[in-house]
């Protein structure tokens, strides 16, 4: 059996590779449990000092790995190295700094004749499940805070990406990690449903659709393991009437629209105050029509094609259902002649007259498309910001620092942010509520989900 990569771009098959045998599995696993018992014995700073020629190696490569992944899912390559450049190397290269102190046992208050402390143990073999949107972001997530706590990793890296997992392998063998401590399987999900169940996995990390982390929760239903599940979002802006509107449009408009709206924390629903929303709605708008749909190997593309035909389609049925309950399209498709029915190249669209009964402002869209609503006041705003079964990112726009707080505890979300949105940083849990997932990665947190507390009480002799 063999997995295909469609590119978007062309709609040829980029990469094909044969799926693991039953063999390959059984060696993985065998090898990773191997591999761990030693690796544990690593000491923090040397596992430390790997991470970071992996990333070195990584960043050296920067252009070549943008222009594959441009191949592989589609963002332009304008864009695709900074993954690279900035938020991969900037998250791994922070849990390296702090894995050390956040690693280190924690002391318990002296007591006369006792050492007490509890030790941080890593939990073994993690299994990591990535996703195509943003494979090297997603995935360093979890494979770096896991091997720096002393685990072995497996990644399953999504079918669209596969070059991702292998890429990771070179760099981790140039960076002289031990054998068996990373590898990488490429498989169905009826075998990774399979691994999940096996006996040697002791923790799985998964990022992707909620159906997808329900049939995640089924696989390891049967064993008392942990799971770590970051299942998208249906993240809304609140533009309040104190909002500087030119910031505030540029990077709402960049946080709708960048990976063609392929985020999981990207702007799925604006909420304006009536007293800024006509002003905000026009500025919105003319900076949607400056972008570039088109192929996104051209360095002056801005927007490329999505995933896939059928992840296109979907967008252009939510769409259409939002137009037929009453909404209205403020962007013409014919601006953007790539733009056509059967294709993953989806012209940027905004809609207002929009409502919580249509799906674009419900349901998860994926997607170039936006809808705003004006709302009276912040009462309203914060009925409507939780009118969602989702709870990755939320984001307010104000010179109100007081209100922003204020609001913010009332918010159902993982992250609060003020004044920007759709960026994860490394210092804070990245984490949702609701149907947007459970557990957390980054900060110290996150290098603490990938380890279980073992305490020593030891009695001293006199």
């Amino acid at each position: 059996m063999k997995q295909r990569t469609i590119s978007p771009v062309d709609g040829a098959v980029y990469v094909e590779r044969p799926l693991a045998s039953e063999r390959d599995i059984e060696a993985a696993l065998a090898g990773a449990v191997a591999a761990q018992r030693k690796w544990r014995q690593v000491p923090v700073a040397e596992r430390v000092a790997i991470v970071r020629r992996m990333v070195d190696w990584c960043v050296a490569r920067a252009d070549k790995i943008g222009e594959e992944l441009s191949w592989q899912m589609g963002r332009p390559i304008a864009y695709t190295p900074n993954e690279i450049r900035r938020g991969f190397q900037e998250r791994a290269l922070y849990m390296c700094s702090i894995a050390e102190s956040a690693l280190a046992d924690v002391r318990a208050e002296p007591k006369a004749g006792f050492e007490r402390f509890i030790r941080r143990e890593p939990l073994g073999v993690v299994l990591v499940v990535a996703p195509w949107n943003y494979p090297w972001l997603t995935s360093v997530n979890a494979v770096v805070p896991a091997l720096l706590a002393g685990n072995a990793v497996l990644l399953k890296m999504a079918q669209q990406t596969p070059l991702v997992a292998e890429r990771y392998a070179e760099a981790f063998s140039a960076a002289g990690l031990p054998a068996g401590v990373f590898q990488h399987l490429h498989m169905d999900h009826a075998q990774t449903a399979r691994v999940i169940g096996d006996a040697r996995i002791d923790f799985v990390a998964f990022t992707g659709s909620v159906p997808g982390g329900h049939a995640v929760q089924r696989a390891a239903a049967e064993r008392f393991i942990a799971t770590g599940l970051e299942l998208g979002g249906k993240d809304p802006a609140y533009v309040r009437r104190d909002a500087p509107l030119v910031p505030t449009i540029e990077n709402l408009v960049d946080g709708s629209y960048f990976n063609s709206g392929q985020s999981c924390c990207g702007i799925e629903r604006i909420y304006v105050h009536r007293d800024a929303y006509k002003p905000f709605v026009e500025g919105f708008v003319e900076l949607t029509r400056k972008y570039r749909l088109g192929n996104p190997l051209e360095k002056e593309t801005t927007l490329g094609p999505m995933v896939r035909a059928d992840a296109a389609a979907s967008v252009r049925a939510q769409i259409k259902e939002a137009l037929g309950k009453g909404a209205r399209a403020l962007i013409d498709p014919k601006s953007f002649p790539v733009d056509k029915e059967g294709t993953p190249y989806v012209a940027p669209q905004v809609l207002v007259d929009v409502d919580h009964r249509m799906q674009v402002m419900s349901e998860e869209t994926f997607g170039p498309v936006v809808g705003i609503m004006p709302v009276e006041s912040d009462e309203q705003a914060v009925e409507l910001m939780n009118d969602s079964r989702y709870g990755l990112t939320a984001s307010i726009w104000t010179s109100d620092r007081d209100a922003a707080l204020a609001i913010g505890d009332r918010i159902e979300t993982g992250t609060w942010f003020m004044n920007r949105c759709d960026y994860l940083d490394p210092a804070l849990a990245w984490t949702g509520v609701k149907d947007s997932g459970r557990g957390c990665t980054l900060s110290r947190l996150g290098i603490e989900a990938f380890t279980r507390p073992k305490s020593f009480h030891l009695k001293l002799t006199p």
